[in-house]
């Protein structure tokens, strides 16, 4: 590339790969910040809809993508050449729990494809993946194969650097700009190249990891704590449900302690918190050390769903309710409150159980894309509209819409003496009418 081609900001022509909820805030803000920004992603009708300003994350708005300069394709040809690219692919898990590591393979063969000696930056390019990986993944798995597929030599003529994605999905406040990034590369002059290009977008700055693995390892353990704080209230839950006592009551009075950390019951899903301590697991079981805390906070919270659907079954008996055919309805489906992502998605759990007990339940969401849910899950949506007098509905999502039903829409929604299974909490007992039967997490 001539330097009149060069960038904004004079060193970096840059790459995003892979346009989810985490490379499209990445690749909007380069694009603030340089002049050739390309955005690619696998899925043409995923291009599609961001040239025509539609964000279906709903991350971005319509304005944003209007003015930005970013070029969006599926074409690996137009990554030809670049000298930053920044990997934000997805990093799932297998049904037994292993690490799926097929969408990074593909990314760094279609980066290695890529990348070429540069006349115009002799020190070559660099390649940092954002996306979360045990210590060491990036450069025992990634490195050889971006050295295999171009020919090129890693240290020599392409540099390699990582920085943990921190993306919140629904959060306005804890942005890209504004949460600090972790970056690392594998020497001193890779690491403050990619402190340099993040510091650019990154208003509350950058800090730098020791190495690539220390900076691996921050990200794994951000969401493992997460899930195993999750893990206790939802084991504290379990013995509480058998006391007869409310876990909201319990941590509204603990939360008046100064040093008490709160966090909430529920279902643990998404493609974080019920994913990646799964990946620090494998790891540590191929050194031949098996986990024994982390594991038993996954298994607490992989079994929730079960437990919210065996507990509804009890309350139907209680109910003298027919269990067999009961007519039930689940409120929600997406990992989390108020945005669109059903990934890793746990409410399939309690679908899957009270099928195993004849109850066929009606599920709504107004978040979630529907054909998603189908293609994903082989779930159908319903309109809440057509919802009414149900035996038993289950909160199992706390969106905006459903914090909000009045008393008269639960009562069009719930028959008398019916019940109302509360996930997260998100009513208080004295608002919820006296004809209903109702049990909160």
């Amino acid at each position: 590339m001539s330097r009149k081609g060069m960038p904004r900001f004079e060193d970096e022509t840059i790459g995003v790969i892979g346009l989810g909820y985490v490379g499209l805030p990445v690749a909007l803000a380069f694009g603030r910040a340089y002049e050739h920004v390309v955005g690619f992603d696998v899925n043409p009708q995923r291009i599609a809809e961001l040239k025509a300003g539609y964000d279906r994350t709903h991350e971005v708005g319509s304005e944003s993508l209007a003015n930005t300069t970013v070029h969006f394709t599926h074409d690996p040809k137009d990554l030809e050449g670049l000298s930053f690219y920044v990997v934000t692919v997805p990093t799932p898990i297998y049904p037994n729990r292993q690490p799926d590591l097929r969408p990074l393979e593909a990314a760094s063969r279609t980066v290695g494809r890529a990348l070429r000696k540069l006349e115009w930056k002799p020190e070559g390019p660099l390649v940092v993946y954002e996306s979360t990986v045990y210590p060491g993944l990036t450069e025992e798995f990634c490195a050889p194969i971006l050295e295999e597929v171009s020919g090129l030599v890693r240290g020599r003529d392409f540099k390699l650097g990582y920085s943990p994605e921190r993306i919140n999905p629904g959060d306005k406040e804890h942005t890209l700009e504004r949460t600090v990034k972790v970056v690392a590369g594998e020497d001193a002059e890779a690491l403050e190249r990619v402190a340099r290009a993040y510091g650019r977008i990154v208003e509350a700055g950058v800090f730098r990891a020791r190495s690539i693995q220390v900076a691996e390892a921050a990200k794994v353990i951000e969401n493992t704590q997460r899930d195993l704080n999750i893990a206790l209230m939802n084991e504290l839950a379990l013995i509480f449900d058998r006391m007869g006592i409310r876990t909201r009551d319990v941590l509204d009075a603990a939360s008046t302690k100064w040093n008490f950390l709160r966090f909430e019951p529920g279902l643990v899903g998404g493609h974080c918190i019920g994913v990646d301590p799964y990946y620090l697991t494998a790891k540590a079981e191929s050194l031949g050390y098996h986990p024994q805390v982390i594991l038993a906070g996954r298994r607490i919270n992989d079994g929730m769903g079960v437990f919210v659907a065996q507990k509804l079954i009890k309350l139907l008996i209680a109910q003298d309710i027919p269990v067999k055919r009961a007519r039930v309805a689940i409120l929600g489906l997406t990992f989390k409150e108020n945005i669109p992502d059903i990934r890793n998605s746990r409410v399939p759990d309690i679908v899957t159980e009270l099928r195993a007990f004849g109850i066929d339940p009606l599920i709504t969401d107004p978040r979630a894309n529907p054909e998603e849910v189908q293609k994903e899950y082989g779930l159908t949506l319903v309109p809440i509209e057509t919802i009414s007098q149900m035996d038993a509905i289950i909160v199992a999502v706390a969106h905006k819409e459903y914090r909000n039903l009045s008393q008269a829409e639960l009562k069009r929604l719930l028959r008398e003496n019916g019940i109302l299974l509360d996930v997260k909490s998100i009513f208080a007992p004295e608002s919820i009418p006296g004809s209903f039967l109702y049990w909160s997490l």
